[in-house]
């Protein structure tokens, strides 16, 4: 599971709690490699990331993760939130089960990605930086990639942040453990 520009904080905790109790063991790196930002610093976690991190390098240290546990599990499947879910996309060609992003904003630096697993992506309806129907036409096509558009704002997963949506992101837990337990069938 990757994290938001916050790091791992209360919200991963959370949702990786979701997974465990679901059955599935789960991994968090710490792509930020110090301690979680508050969210009230969200421009200076924005910052950090992408003058000290960045996708790129983020990329390559899930990619040497995928290697070691392709070696564990008959299975991998990546889970991100916003930066996260930009990073499980970029990730979603290489030899994994499948991706599920949600509010990767980011995606749409990176739309000339072909996914070679199922992709599953989650986009608010309310986004500053970027139109989502555009971005919504541009990934549709695309083999394994399923688009589902919530109405509602940028962190709607989020039960510790503002824009969280309880109805939006409890419908979007079911549609992910079927997406995970579908494609997890599909390759046993």
């Amino acid at each position: 599971m990757l994290h938001e520009i916050y790091g791992v904080n209360d919200h991963i905790h959370f949702f990786s709690e979701i997974l465990i109790n679901e059955g599935f063991d789960v991994l968090v790196p710490n792509l930020i490699h110090r301690d979680s930002f508050s969210y009230d610093h969200e421009d200076i976690a924005y910052q950090y990331f992408v003058n000290e991190i960045g996708f790129k390098k983020s990329v390559r240290e899930v990619e040497g993760i995928i290697k070691v546990k392709k070696a564990e599990y008959d299975q991998v499947f990546i889970i991100g939130f916003s930066i996260g879910a930009t990073i499980a996309w970029m990730c979603s060609e290489y030899d994994i089960n499948g991706v599920i992003g949600y509010y990767g904003s980011r995606i749409r630096d990176y739309k000339e990605i072909e996914p070679s697993c199922p992709a599953l992506l989650f986009f608010p309806t309310k986004e500053k930086s970027f139109n989502v129907t555009d971005l919504e036409m541009d990934l549709k096509e695309k083999k394994y990639t399923l688009i589902k558009i919530i109405e509602a704002e940028h962190g709607f997963m989020n039960p510790f942040y503002r824009t969280y949506d309880s109805k939006e992101s409890n419908n979007c837990i079911e549609i992910s453990l079927e997406f995970l337990k579908t494609n997890a069938i599909k390759y046993m």
